[in-house]
């Protein structure tokens, strides 16, 4: 069966909306079922040590309660939370499970992405599947 993944980002709840209708539109064409991804970045290791354990558990804890009501709310029964890089993890999960699309969010992007790229950037390039970015509109 075809498979459209959509990488989900919590915090960014109007770029989701966008990217799950966008991945609809693309999964109805293709016949295709939908997955969601959302990946907790780790906490570098100097900050760790300071962040109670209750804090961790509650940030993961937190980001399956949010991906559990938009996959309840889009009828999609495909959902995972990796932790790591968001890009490695996206593109390590497209390869898993054979996804035919990649649908995620991109930002405006500031100063550290000209340096550093952003995760949609490096999906775009690394990808073994075709990528769809979707871009919020600015008011």
């Amino acid at each position: 069966m075809k498979k459209v993944l959509v990488a989900i980002d919590v915090s960014r709840p109007d770029g989701n909306e966008l990217c799950i209708k966008a991945a609809q539109t693309i999964a109805k064409a293709m016949h295709a079922s939908l997955a969601f991804l959302y990946v907790i970045e780790p906490i570098p290791g100097y900050v760790l040590g300071e962040i109670p354990e209750w804090i961790l558990d509650k940030r993961k804890t937190d980001a399956e309660e949010e991906l559990g009501k938009l996959a309840a709310q889009y009828g999609c029964t495909d959902k995972i939370i990796r932790t790591g890089a968001p890009a490695t993890e996206i593109l390590e999960h497209a390869s898993e499970i054979n996804a035919d699309v990649i649908v995620l969010h991109s930002h405006d992007p500031d100063l550290s992405d000209y340096f550093l790229g952003s995760v949609a950037s490096r999906v775009v390039r690394h990808a073994h599947c075709s990528v769809y970015v979707v871009r919020h509109a600015k008011d």
